[in-house]
C-alpha cells in the first residue's frame, strides 16, 4: 500500500481524493499496489468538501509522518509551497506537484535536493496532456529544435470567442469569468505570465537553459481588438497566445506572446479552452499534443499517472530528465536578437501625407513592409494596418518609439508578432 498526503485539497486535491476512490480498481491494477489518501491539508476545516479523507490545516501532520510515502502539494504559490517541497524532500518523501509557478522560479534547486527521490510535475503544464513524459522520455533521443504551444486555456478561449464570433476583449473576458474559465483578477492569464511558467519548465526540460519569468519577453492579450482580427482573417491568419522556445544557434529564444499564425497550421486549430503544443525534434521530425490544459479532473489526471507511476517503483529518472548540463553552452537570446514578420495597427490622422511619414520611419530602420491596409474611422482619423516582411526585434521596437513621435499618429502603436 501506498499513502499519499494532499497538501491543498482545492478543485483540483478534491478531484484527485475523488478519482482515487472511484477508479480504485483500475488505479491499483496499474499501480500494482493500493494508493490511499491518509490525510488532506486546508486553510479552512469548516468549509464543506465532497470528500472522506481526514483533514488537518498543519501541512507538518503531513511532513512529518513517516507513513506517508508520497506528498502531493497542490498549494498554489511560490515561497511557501518551496518550503514544504523542500521539507517533504528532506524527509525522503517522494514529491507531485502541479505548482508551475513554484517550478518556474526554484525547479533546479528542487532538482539538486530531489536527487534520486522521485519528483514529479506533469500536472504544471497543459493539464490532461503528457507533455512533460513526452518531453522527458518519448522524445529523448532528440535534439528538440523548437516548441511552440498554445498553453493557456483563458487566453485561447477568449481569442477563439473574438476570432469566431467578432465580440470583443471587455465582455468575452466577462463571460470567461462567469463561466468560472478566468478568475476575477484574470491578469495571470491574459497577461501571459501562467503560459510563461508552464514554458519555461519545458525549456529546461528541452535545453537545460535555467531562466526566470523576469528574464524572458511575456506580452498578454490585452490590447488586441476586432480591427487586428479583421486583419487576421483577411490574410488567412488566426491569432494566438504563443509559448515559443526555440534553439537559434548557441542560444535559446523563449518568449510569451499573442500570435498571428496561419490558419493552416495545425496548432491554429487548437480552439476554446483546450491545449495544444507543437514539439519538433530533429529525428522525429513535429509531433503535436492536444487535450484539456486545466480543470480538475483533467489536472487530477495528471497527478495520479505521477502517483502511479512512482508507486511502480523502479530507480527515479532525474526531475529535470538529465544528470548533466544538456546542450553545454546555451544561452538565453536576447530578446532584441528575436527575428519575425511584425504586424502593426496605428490609429492615424486621416490626411494626406501619413503613409509616406509612416514608411519613412519604417525605412530608416531597414523595415520592409510587406501588406498595408487602412480603415475609415472618425473625426478625421483612420487605422492604418500593416504587416513587414522578417526583421529583428530591435529594429521594430526603434521603429514603434519613433512612429509615435509623429503628430499624425495619436496613440502608440500595437504590434503582434507573426509566426510561420
Amino acid at each position: 500500500m501506498i499513502k499519499i498526503g494532499i497538501i491543498g485539497v482545492g478543485t483540483v486535491g478534491e478531484s484527485v481524493a475523488q478519482i482515487l476512490e472511484a477508479n480504485r480498481d483500475i488505479i491499483t491494477a496499474r499501480a500494482g499496489k493500493e494508493i490511499v489518501v491518509k490525510k488532506g491539508v486546508v486553510r479552512n476545516l469548516s468549509k464543506p468538501r465532497n470528500i472522506n479523507i481526514p483533514l488537518t490545516t498543519d501541512a507538518d501532520e503531513v511532513l512529518d509522518d513517516p507513513e506517508i510515502d508520497i506528498v502531493v502539494e497542490l498549494m498554489g504559490g511560490v515561497e511557501e509551497p518551496y518550503r514544504v517541497v523542500q521539507k517533504a524532500l528532506q524527509n525522503g518523501k517522494a514529491v507531485v506537484t502541479a505548482n508551475k509557478a513554484l517550478l518556474a522560479y526554484h525547479r533546479y534547486e528542487l532538482q539538486e535536493t530531489a536527487g534520486d527521490i522521485p519528483f514529479e510535475f506533469e500536472a504544471s503544464v497543459a493539464g490532461g496532456i503528457p507533455i512533460i513524459k513526452s518531453l522527458r522520455e518519448g522524445l529523448s533521443a532528440n535534439h528538440i529544435e523548437s516548441i511552440k504551444g498554445i498553453i493557456n486555456g483563458t487566453a485561447n478561449y477568449i481569442l477563439t470567442k473574438m476570432m469566431n464570433e467578432g465580440v470583443d476583449f471587455a465582455p468575452v473576458l466577462k463571460e470567461a469569468q462567469e463561466l468560472g474559465y478566468a478568475e476575477a483578477d484574470p491578469t495571470f492569464d491574459i497577461g501571459g505570465f501562467d503560459a510563461a511558467h508552464k514554458l519555461l519548465i519545458l525549456a529546461s526540460i528541452a535545453y537545460g537553459i535555467d531562466a526566470k519569468p523576469e528574464d524572458i519577453l511575456i506580452e498578454g492579450i490585452e490590447q488586441i481588438t476586432q480591427d487586428d482580427i479583421s486583419f487576421a482573417k483577411e490574410f488567412g491568419y488566426t491569432i494566438k497566445l504563443l509559448g515559443i522556445a526555440k534553439k537559434v544557434g548557441e542560444c535559446v529564444e523563449l518568449r510569451v506572446h499573442p500570435a498571428l499564425v496561419p490558419q493552416s497550421e495545425m496548432i491554429a486549430k487548437v480552439d476554446g479552452v483546450m491545449n495544444g503544443i507543437s514539439v519538433i525534434g530533429d529525428k522525429v521530425g513535429e509531433t503535436m499534443y492536444y487535450g484539456p490544459g486545466a480543470g480538475g479532473n483533467a489536472t487530477a489526471s495528471a497527478v495520479i499517472s505521477d502517483i502511479i507511476a512512482i508507486a511502480r517503483g523502479g530507480k527515479a529518472s532525474p526531475m529535470l530528465g538529465f544528470k548533466r548540463a544538456l546542450e553545454s553552452g546555451l544561452k538565453l537570446l536576447n530578446r532584441d536578437e528575436i527575428v519575425s514578420k511584425y504586424y502593426l495597427r496605428l490609429e492615424v490622422a486621416d490626411k494626406p501625407g501619413v503613409l509616406a511619414a509612416v514608411s519613412k520611419v519604417m525605412g530608416e530602420q531597414n523595415i520592409s513592409i510587406e501588406t498595408m491596409l487602412q480603415k475609415p474611422g472618425k473625426d478625421g482619423k483612420a487605422t492604418l494596418l500593416l504587416a513587414t516582411h522578417i526583421c529583428k526585434e530591435s529594429a521594430m521596437q526603434e521603429a514603434i518609439n519613433k512612429l509615435q513621435t509623429i503628430e499624425s499618429v495619436k496613440e502608440r502603436p500595437v504590434m503582434i508578432r507573426m509566426e510561420s
